[in-house]
């Protein structure tokens, strides 16, 4: 599906893509349908969905700036790297379809802050940040990575927020799910790659040991072909970040998260963590930073700006246990 302009991908643009499915329009016709000024976060907060940003801001700190190595000292730029921006309120354009915008930008802008460097963003595909980040292209991730045992062997994180999954449907289903029961024989559309695929996996390995259906697995190019697949009812649910998913049903009035659950799966609190190539010397400066800004305030100025007050940790962990890695 090609879709006119990026600002499509907001949320509220998802909403009209959602609400001209159901009428058998064409998404193409969203283009002129998000609202100039703002929307509305699952808190009640107003969100600016315009450039003019107005970012929350914090002083430079001088002892946790000089931890930055001396090559990213001397040239004055964090280099960020995030996704394409498709998944508000985290990472996605602004009215404007060039400025990044949302709670990642605004993390990262904070550390930037405290590290007395200015905030450079590079937007990719999701495969696309671990390829920049291998290759020393990149700084530094912040796109709603979780910390995985796996991911651990090549790269080093700072946590700076609770990783959790909305599971999104059709209001009014009648449907909870607490556990991998819940989606036995199901539909459900995630992203590829994610942890919250590997998830929906371990729970249809389990489900087929316990003689139960596995659910279908679909998948699709961006977030506007979910919510079309989901509102036409070729799926029952859509499986991801809680922030996007909540956000989503609120502006739409016509999906709800139907259960939630810990990125990290059963046994582990999940996280999203900053991301940086194992051992490159930065990751120390990023969670100093990032204890500094929640300690001072501003992290939660911005959580409670996204309305994802719910997901604030009260302090930054260095490579903290993460999502097991999957049995052979």
């Amino acid at each position: 599906m090609s879709l006119p302009r990026r600002a499509l991908v907001t949320a509220v643009a998802a909403a009209a893509a959602l609400t001209l499915a159901a009428c058998g329009g064409s998404s193409d016709a969203t283009a002129e349908l998000a609202p100039a000024k703002g929307s509305t976060a699952p808190n009640g907060i107003t969100v600016n969905l315009t450039p003019n940003q107005n970012r929350i801001t914090t002083p430079k700190v001088d002892a946790i700036a000089a931890l930055v190595p001396e090559e990213i000292r001397k040239r004055g730029t964090l280099t960020v790297v995030d996704s394409l921006g498709t998944t508000p309120p985290l990472d996605f354009y602004a009215n404007d379809d060039r400025t990044i915008i949302g709670v990642e930008p605004d993390i990262a802008s904070l550390i930037a802050n405290v590290l007395g460097l200015k905030a450079e963003f590079n937007p990719v595909s999701w495969e696309n940040i671990f390829v920049g980040l291998d290759s020393g292209k990149y700084d530094v991730g912040f796109s709603n990575i979780t910390v995985t045992e796996a991911r651990k062997e090549k790269y080093d994180f700072a946590t700076y927020r609770l990783d959790i999954l909305g599971f999104e449907a059709r209001k009014g289903s009648g449907w909870k799910i607490t556990g991998p029961k819940d989606i036995a024989g199901r539909t459900i559309a995630v992203s590829s790659g994610t942890n919250q695929e590997k998830l929906l996996v371990s729970w249809n390995e389990e489900n087929v040991k316990n003689g139960l259906k596995p659910a279908d697995i679909k998948y699709y190019q961006n977030s506007s072909d979910y919510y079309l697949a989901l509102s036409s009812g070729r799926i029952d649910i859509y499986v991801g970040p809680n922030p996007s998913a909540s956000f989503h049903a609120v502006q739409t009035g016509e999906t709800e998260i139907i259960g939630t659950y810990s990125g990290g799966g059963a046994n582990v609190v999940g996280k999203i963590a900053a991301t940086t190539r194992k051992d490159n010397g930065l990751v120390k400066a990023v969670n100093e930073a990032l204890n500094e800004v929640i300690g001072n305030g501003s992290y939660g100025q911005v959580l409670k700006r996204w309305g994802l007050d719910n997901e604030a940790v009260p302090t930054s962990e260095l490579n903290p246990e993460g999502l097991p890695k999957p049995k052979p």
